[in-house]
């Protein structure tokens, strides 16, 4: 006896459910994330007038109006200042070092801050400043 054959019906996969799920992931996570960059620090920099524009440095140690030092994303204090600066020492020497101090913070801080980068033999160090603001007297 001969059976007669089913006739299949071809296997689809319909896909635009699983894109459409993919996509509401996408924008989930792209409104959940936050992007943070940098923490902005309220710094008053010193005025220059002969000061130059410049790349910035992959070595930056910020010097707040307190008396704290924040390199990277790490707030330290005078005394762990030496160890973290040791370990950033290679690329300072390399790249630079970038010293932002408050127009506020203490000279004896920013010299401790020299004097560290002396001692792990930082040669290129530079000093961030605001650009002065000219004011010109009105003529009569």
């Amino acid at each position: 006896m001969k059976f007669p054959r089913r006739r299949r019906d071809p296997v689809e996969v319909n896909l635009t459910p699983l894109i459409d799920v993919v996509f509401l992931l996408l924008i989930f996570f792209m409104v959940s994330t936050t992007f943070e960059t940098r923490q902005a620090l309220e710094l008053e920099l010193p005025e220059s007038e002969s000061g130059q524009a410049m790349e910035a440095a992959p070595v930056t140690v910020v010097v707040t109006g307190e008396g704290d030092y924040r390199l990277g994303e790490r707030v330290h204090t005078a005394g762990t200042l030496g160890d973290a600066l040791a370990a950033e020492a290679e690329q300072a020497r390399e790249h630079g070092l970038v010293i932002e101090a408050d127009g506020r913070a203490a000279h004896a801080a920013v010299v401790r801050v020299l004097d560290r980068a002396a001692g792990l033999e930082i040669r290129r160090v530079r000093i961030a400043t605001a650009a002065a603001a000219t004011t010109q007297a009105e003529t009569p």
